[in-house]
């Protein structure tokens, strides 16, 4: 069963949306080297980017990685 930050970050991908995660000494952030669509930055902004800090790592953390081990 999938908790909402999965759904957050799930939704956010089938929408297009193109940021990774790049995770630095446990401190997790995005990148993205193209820009999202529309619908998916929409999305971002609306529903990720205004949670807290600790709330937006969790979703953030169900993003493909480009810290690949």
């Amino acid at each position: 069963m999938m908790n909402s930050a999965q759904e957050l970050a799930e939704e956010y991908l089938r929408l297009g949306g193109r940021r990774l995660l790049v995770m630095d000494d446990n401190i997790l952030s995005t990148n993205s080297w193209e820009a999202d669509p529309l619908e998916a930055e929409t999305f971002w902004n609306r529903e990720i980017e205004s949670l807290p800090p600790k709330r937006r790592s969790e979703v953030m953390s169900f993003l493909p990685s480009i810290n690949v081990t």
